[in-house]
């Protein structure tokens, strides 16, 4: 038999362990309204105000502010009662947040339920706190949230910058709508602004065996609605360990809020108890913070004025310099063919590289959007070095404003500042012709339209030649001045180097004035640019759009090093038809092909009198004349040979015999003066 003592000291020995399981297990309910004396378990910024409000965060950036129960809870099915599932909760808080900025807030807070108190690594921002990039999304968290996030967050899938969200160890929510609450007398739900300042509740609600999670939001004065606002189908038991803490984290980053948490009720395998909100502690008030906001403002204005006042002398002659142009009192009469240098300045983002569309011996060409019309165009900087001739190239300029053809782009107008003069034409969104023939990666024109490009540029070099009231010289046909628009439309493009002359005069002698490749042999000679030397370039266009190369490449061999070489060898040797575009695959229509190559070869004879005019090459491409068979014994291009005193007049040297690695055959030249 057990004697009185030992029996006495049994039940002493058991009441003590009954007493020490009391203390070391959570009661399956609380409710706190304000948590002065709660002992919370606080890290980070988070504290409690002396009136029982608990701050998670300031405003203060890039910080975390944490606030846990400070006993887990045990969620082991074995703990669980027959009636009851261990897995169940119910929860209902009051919170607040003060936006830093009242149309911007940073970043949330989350009511978490997590196996540990301690989130190695966490970082704040959009994280809230509980990941980072590498933990954020892994099974062995063990974590449930649920956000009211104020900042969108893109790499999470968010929508916007005003939601809850239902999260599973991770960030990337199960579910999520924009924050509102369920109307009882409007019958409808309302939309509520997490930023706003205004104190709210939240109700979450878990039940184990419906395996179902309800979240519930609404102003503070508002009981909670029948219809949650989430509602999402979730087993906990595969995310919830034995031991589990509950409590609050949150964080700011860039931009931040006061996080506040009024009141808390907690309920395991139970309905939570309702807050009384009349003992809720009032938040701070905002007034003092305002005062502060406001002074700040008023000095950094004040502040400003003065730095405003004493540099705006600085800023005037500073921005002066940067649009200063030259402007003459001979340039009035031209009125709004004359650009202002600001505005094609701001039309091309300051000439930025990114904004850059080519570039080549005579200048780079910007895109732009004219601020005043939100017009596309694209600019040309030339440099001038010398005014000799000016105002005789501004008349030029000018007068070919007001040429007006379908297949021409147009010359909008002019700009001069310093040494540099300003070209403005239309903007063709597909570019250059050379872009489609020689670059790769870029779509193949077929056949039908090279021939419809051949067309357009010839018509427009018609109707400069013979149709305008003045003849128009462009001296710079080739590819790479051939432009598209977005339909494919053929435009010949860039006038810097064009010339004009009455009708029935002659034109003068000048400098040799063009591109490598294309320049016609009495060219390099005399330097007298003439209609009959347009269709010379437009010869080895013409070769240059069928065979589907440059004229001049050095890296080929022999006879094939020049194009018009090239062709008219393969024409004398009956296989002209070889030099056809490889990426054609031999889609296309053998008498036009025969026709081009035949028609470019007669095009760029040395002879000026042998070559067609320009009408006559339309009359060819129509089919409305036969092409003649012109004698090519003897025929000797040297389109590239420039001679020797030529060059010097010039001062352009030309590497000697076959080696023209030294030349580009798409950079235009011009030598002093026009």
């Amino acid at each position: 038999m057990i004697s009185a003592v030992k029996l006495q000291n049994i039940l002493f020995c058991l009441s003590v362990t009954l007493k020490f399981l009391a203390l070391a297990q959570p009661e399956n309910q609380f409710i706190y309204h304000g948590f002065n004396g709660a002992n919370l378990n606080l890290n980070g910024a988070a504290k409690v105000h002396s009136n029982g409000l608990l701050e998670l965060t300031n405003i203060s950036y890039q910080q975390i502010g944490r606030a846990f129960f400070p006993i887990p809870f045990n969620f082991s099915k074995s703990f669980s009662n027959s009636s009851q599932s261990s897995f169940s909760f119910s929860t209902n808080f009051a919170f607040a947040i003060v936006p830093e900025r009242p149309d911007l807030g940073g970043h949330g807070i989350a009511f978490t339920i997590s196996p540990s108190v301690q989130f190695t690594g966490a970082l704040a921002t959009q994280y809230f706190g509980l990941f980072n990039s590498t933990s954020n999304g892994l099974s062995s968290n063990h974590v449930f949230a649920v956000e009211l996030d104020t900042l969108l967050t893109t790499e999470f899938g968010e929508k916007d910058d005003n939601h809850v969200g239902i999260d599973v160890n991770g960030l990337t929510s199960d579910a999520s709508a924009l924050v509102a609450y369920y109307s009882e007398e409007e019958r409808q739900n309302k939309n509520l602004k997490l930023i706003s300042g205004n104190e709210m509740q939240v109700w979450i609600d878990y039940d184990d065996v419906e395996k179902l999670i309800n979240v519930t939001l609404a102003p503070i004065a508002i009981k909670k609605p029948e219809k949650p606002l989430l509602s999402r189908k979730l087993d906990l038991s595969l995310i919830f360990l034995d031991s589990m803490y509950i409590g609050f984290s949150s964080s700011t980053g860039a931009v931040a809020s006061h996080h506040y948490i009024l009141g808390w009720s907690f309920n395991k395998n139970g309905q939570a108890q309702n807050l009384d909100i009349s003992k809720l502690p009032p938040l701070p008030s905002q007034r003092n913070s305002t005062k502060t906001r406001n002074l700040r403002i008023i000095i950094a204005s004040v502040t400003a004025i003065i730095l405003l006042m004493l540099i705006t002398g600085a800023v005037y002659i500073v921005r002066r310099k940067k649009y200063e142009e030259l402007r003459e009192d001979w340039e009035k009469e031209y009125g709004p063919q004359r650009f202002s240098y600001e505005e094609l300045y701001k039309a091309t983002k300051g000439f930025k590289d990114k904004e850059l569309l080519g570039f080549g011996g005579f200048g780079r060409v910007y895109r732009g959007v004219l601020p005043s019309s939100n017009t596309q165009v694209a600019v040309k900087k030339v440099s001038h070095g010398s005014q000799q001739g000016m105002k005789e190239f501004v008349a030029e300029i000018v007068s070919m404003g007001r040429l007006r053809h379908r297949n021409l782009v147009q010359l909008l107008g002019y700009c001069r500042r310093k040494g540099e003069l300003l070209l403005v034409y239309d903007y063709m969104p597909n570019g250059s012709l050379d872009k489609f023939l020689f670059r790769r990666n870029t779509p193949t024109l077929n056949w039908v339209q090279r021939y419809q490009i051949l067309k357009g540029v010839a018509s427009a070099l018609v109707y400069l030649h013979e149709e305008w009231e003045q003849v128009v010289i462009h001296r710079d046909v080739k590819a790479s001045n051939a432009l598209l628009d977005a339909d494919l439309n053929r435009r010949l493009g860039d006038f810097g180097l064009a010339k004009l002359y009455d009708r029935g005069s002659t034109p003068q002698t000048t400098c040799i004035v063009g591109t490598v490749g294309y320049l016609a042999p009495e060219v390099t000679r005399t330097g007298k640019a003439t209609t009959s030397s347009d269709v010379c370039a437009f010869g080895t266009f013409m070769l240059e759009v069928a065979c589907g190369r440059k004229p001049v490449e050095a890296e080929r061999q022999g006879e094939e090093i020049i194009l018009v070489d090239w062709v008219l060898d393969c024409y004398r040797r009956g296989v002209i038809l070889e030099t056809s575009d490889p990426k054609l695959q031999g889609n296309y229509i053998v008498e036009e092909m025969e026709l081009v190559l035949k028609l470019g070869l007669l095009c760029v004879q040395p002879i000026p009198a042998a070559r067609p005019i320009m009408r006559q090459v339309i009359q060819y491409l129509d089919g409305d004349a036969i092409l003649p068979q012109a004698p090519m014994d003897g025929f000797a291009i040297g389109l590239i040979t420039v001679s020797q005193e030529a060059a010097r007049d010039c001062s352009l040297s030309f590497p000697e015999s076959n080696d023209y690695s030294g030349l580009s055959s798409t950079d235009s030249i011009l030598c002093y003066g026009r």
